[in-house]
């Protein structure tokens, strides 16, 4: 055999099968898809990836959930990979796990379009996101929720935002409201949200302040959360990362990687990299952006191992979240054996 002909068996291992037209379910589409070219197939591998990581024993999986995704139908997704232990802890901007919220309350959002006159809609009382429509009164009656809720805590003491969201979750199961955080705090799950004010969460404690004056104050401390999220990354051999969307949900999952010996011993030279990683983004690395960055760039901070399961898949979320959870509901069903954080809770 020619030196050539050796070369190109380097490269050409497995063979490209294009898609056949059939009856068949969604995780099967996606087995086809993991077997073409370009996102579709980082779509299919995004699943294998995500099935590995429920597969493998005494791996914790952290969901990074950017934008504001919950406007946009996802929320009950997000539910369901809570309630069926996809996910073991979730990193989440404040929109996604406030604006749920609405919808909760028994509002809705409603189909718009982009290009429609938004001093019209100022006038009218609705706010757009993008081609979402909700009315501001409705979106005020989840401030004012929020508010009712910061206004009984103990405001002796100071909070991680994980701690926060926690007893958030336990007040509005309380009131029979199914948010994201009630699942969460239902099944033992610990919810994150590093850039917490960033939200309808900052609204209400502004209200709390013109309610109550200067005797009302609310402290909550990241670098608290921070160790805590290095904690249970600690106590386990395995983690995943999986990123839909990018932002600070993104580092702050990936940052944990790096900071275990740091807490542990001071080493501020060794990395625990996560097993498995990938994300779902429109955002492109050429611009030079974390959101956008590739997970293989990521390697070079030991944030991922060189031989770590990824795969980064250049999609929007709304096409990509719905079509592989189905297929996770299709291939796992209910993780077996997830990991046990309720000392989390106790320890916060």
């Amino acid at each position: 055999m020619s030196s050539r002909e050796e070369l190109a068996k380097r490269f050409l291992v497995r063979e490209l099968r294009p898609i056949e037209v059939g009856e068949r379910k969604i995780s099967q589409l996606l087995d086809s898809m993991a077997m073409t070219g370009f996102q579709g197939r980082r779509l299919g591998e995004v699943v294998k990836v995500w099935e590995a990581a429920c597969n493998t024993r005494e791996t914790v999986i952290c969901l990074g959930l950017a934008g504001s995704l919950s406007t946009t139908g996802q929320s009950e997704i997000v539910k369901f990979l809570i309630r069926n232990r996809f996910i073991d802890v979730l990193v989440s901007t404040g929109a996604n796990i406030t604006e749920d919220l609405v919808e909760a309350l028994g509002a809705h959002y409603y189909v718009g379009e982009p290009n429609l006159d938004d001093g019209e809609l100022f006038k009218a009382g609705i706010y757009r996101f993008h081609d979402v429509l909700v009315r501001d009164e409705d979106y005020f009656e989840m401030e004012r929720l929020l508010a009712d809720f910061m206004a009984q805590l103990d405001r002796t003491r100071v909070y991680s935002s994980a701690g926060f969201l926690n007893r958030l979750g336990a007040w509005l199961g309380g009131k029979g409201i199914n948010s994201i955080l009630t699942e969460a705090w239902r099944n033992g799950v610990p919810v994150f949200s590093p850039a917490l004010v960033d939200s309808g969460m900052g609204v209400a404690y502004l209200l709390n302040r013109y309610r109550h004056g200067d005797s009302f104050r609310l402290l909550i401390d990241h670098f608290a959360d921070y160790e805590l999220l290095v904690k249970i990354k600690s106590r386990f051999p395995n983690s995943a990362a999986i990123f839909i969307g990018g932002g600070v949900p993104k580092d702050f999952i990936q940052l944990a990687a790096v900071a275990v010996d740091v807490l542990l011993s001071g080493d501020l030279s060794k990395y625990r990299p996560h097993r498995f990683a990938a994300q779902i983004t429109t955002d492109s690395p050429h611009w030079g952006g974390l959101s956008g960055a590739t997970l293989d760039e990521a390697k070079s901070w030991g944030k991922e191992a060189p031989d770590s399961m990824t795969v980064q898949c250049f999609c929007d979320a709304t096409i990509g979240l719905p079509l592989v959870a189905h297929a996770l509901y299709e291939k796992v069903g209910r993780r077996r054996d997830p990991p046990d954080l309720s000392w989390v809770f106790k320890e916060d």
